[in-house]
């Protein structure tokens, strides 16, 4: 390594639908966790937001790849070059060398030895000298600012694109969790199966998710807050005329209801394990919502009414594990959590 080494340290949340990376307490990297290749060389030809763009609307040379499903390593060499194109946007200025890389990187709780083993893989490949390990609900409780290492109950519900991760955590370790391969993906499958079902339009999973985002609901009656109607445009499934259908947020609310069901009766599935002492701290300090599954309209409303724990919503529930996994990777030594 020599004179010229020195070492860069992130932080980050390898998620299925974003990835964050952050960097000396600054969010330096948002981005969709979506990479487009050259289909003949499998050059990389965007990363991120730009090969968003390009997703599923490619020719014959390009394919776009989203390389994490339900919050695992689907595609191992994909992913590597996602992470690679992503790290590089955090080195600004001109550098004779690249840094070595220490990181920590959020993992679902439920992952087994080999997909931790790729998430691993694919960090050390991707330019990672040190790679820390952390359970994702663990490092958004750090991010969300509660103390872990207190002998206090606390659970956290984190909501992603690909799983659902519950654990209640105490005193720095995670006492009971439940991992579910059912979170924001299946709404948006939820919601593009409705439209073609309902009203006989296709439309693709980004306009899925834009409807998600714009009249995506948990309650069929949010009152005062109730979204404006989103207007979809798409092809008649059957004579491929162009249609135009508004979709209000009550429709929404029942065709995702059996998809929130699943994950209500995760989190209670959770607490059926957790201890009787650990049970009571957390009727008295609530559950933690975050991910961007925290910010479905009225979800921590349903879940209350239907656990009677009240739930709160992380400050800023989308960079929630980032910001855990940043104050991790500065306390490493202290952090005995920390996988491996």
């Amino acid at each position: 390594m020599g004179f010229f080494s020195f070492v860069q340290e992130i932080a980050m949340d390898l998620g299925t639908a974003n990835t964050i990376i952050i960097s000396d307490d600054k969010v330096v990297v948002d981005e969709p966790s979506v990479v487009a290749l050259d289909r003949h060389s499998d050059k990389v030809l965007a990363v991120g937001s730009k090969a968003k763009m390009m997703y599923e609307k490619t020719h014959d040379s390009i394919r776009t790849v989203r390389p994490l499903r339900d919050g695992v390593i689907a595609d191992f060499s994909a992913c590597e070059q996602m992470m690679r194109g992503l790290i590089k946007m955090v080195h600004t200025g001109s550098r004779l060398f690249s840094p070595s890389l220490r990181m920590v990187i959020g993992v679902p709780s439920g992952s087994t030895e080999v997909e931790l083993r790729a998430v691993r893989d694919s960090a050390e490949h991707a330019g990672g000298r040190d790679v820390y390990l952390i359970f994702e609900p663990m490092a958004a409780a750090v991010g969300i600012g509660i103390d872990v290492e207190a002998p206090e109950g606390n659970m956290i519900v984190d909501i992603g694109g690909g799983s659902t991760e519950i654990a209640v955590i105490s005193l720095g370790g995670i006492v009971s969790n439940n991992s579910i391969r059912t979170a924001g993906d299946d709404l948006t499958a939820d919601i593009q199966e409705y439209m073609a079902r309902q009203h006989n339009v296709k439309v693709s999973e980004r306009m899925a998710e834009r409807i998600k985002i714009a009249v995506g609901s948990a309650l069929t009656d949010l009152g005062d807050e109730a979204p404006e109607d989103y207007i979809v445009h798409g092809p008649n499934r059957i004579t491929a005329l162009p249609m135009e259908v508004p979709v209000c947020y009550q429709e929404i609310a029942h065709c995702i209801d059996k998809t929130v069901a699943k994950i209500e009766n995760a989190v209670l599935s959770a607490l059926e394990n957790t201890p009787p002492e650990l049970y009571a701290d957390i009727v008295k300090n609530g559950i933690w919502l975050a991910g961007g599954g925290a910010l479905l309209r009225g979800l921590d409303r349903r879940l209350e009414n239907k656990i009677n724990i009240p739930f709160h919503i992380a400050e800023d529930p989308l960079h929630s594990v980032a910001q855990g996994a940043g104050v991790a990777l500065k306390n490493v030594d202290r952090f005995t959590f920390l996988m491996r």
